[in-house]
């Protein structure tokens, strides 16, 4: 006796659904410009996240700097 096969279909993510969704109940249009917006929330994270680390580069040099002179 042999056992049935077993069938493999992928469970959509929570983010697959949500996309599903918005494509429902938004214009192509729409769905452009609110992932547009995000990746800008994105790039704009990643900038102060660089900014933050060459000022704590910068602080640490100009510390290093003044400790050497005296």
């Amino acid at each position: 006796m042999q056992a049935a096969p077993v069938r493999a279909t992928a469970i959509p993510s929570f983010t697959d659904a949500l996309r599903a969704v918005e494509s429902v109940l938004m214009s192509s249009g729409q769905r452009t410009a609110r992932r547009n917006a995000w990746t800008s929330v994105l790039e704009d994270r990643r900038r102060a996240k660089d900014r933050v680390e060459a000022q704590r580069v910068l602080e640490q040099t100009s510390a290093g700097t003044f400790s050497a002179r005296s």
